[in-house]
């Protein structure tokens, strides 16, 4: 678990990643905060949770690392998303 806020928490971010109901990329994306400070728990535990579940699938087809180095956001349609660190075109270290 992340203890403190993500450095891009609350700010606006570029993805260029297929986002599944948004299409492909480049996404403006709201980083809301780290997603185990968001849910409580890491996206790989978020049994039903769709946004974890469409990030398991697009992370695996993506080869994407298998860590909790993962925000949430959203974009400007309000959609919710997970997205990984290396994603983010503006910086997001961990």
């Amino acid at each position: 678990m992340h203890s403190s806020p993500h450095p891009l928490a609350g700010k606006t971010v570029t993805v260029d990643t297929d986002l599944h109901a948004d299409g492909p990329g480049p996404h403006q994306v709201v980083v809301e905060d780290w997603w185990d400070r968001v849910y409580g728990q890491s996206w790989m535990f978020a049994e039903g949770n769709p946004a974890a579940l469409l990030y398991a699938i697009r992370s695996s087809v993506a080869s994407l690392p298998t860590d909790d180095d993962v925000v949430y956001g959203k974009t400007a349609r309000g959609r919710g998303y997970l997205l990984h660190v290396s994603e983010l075109q503006t910086g997001g270290a961990a």
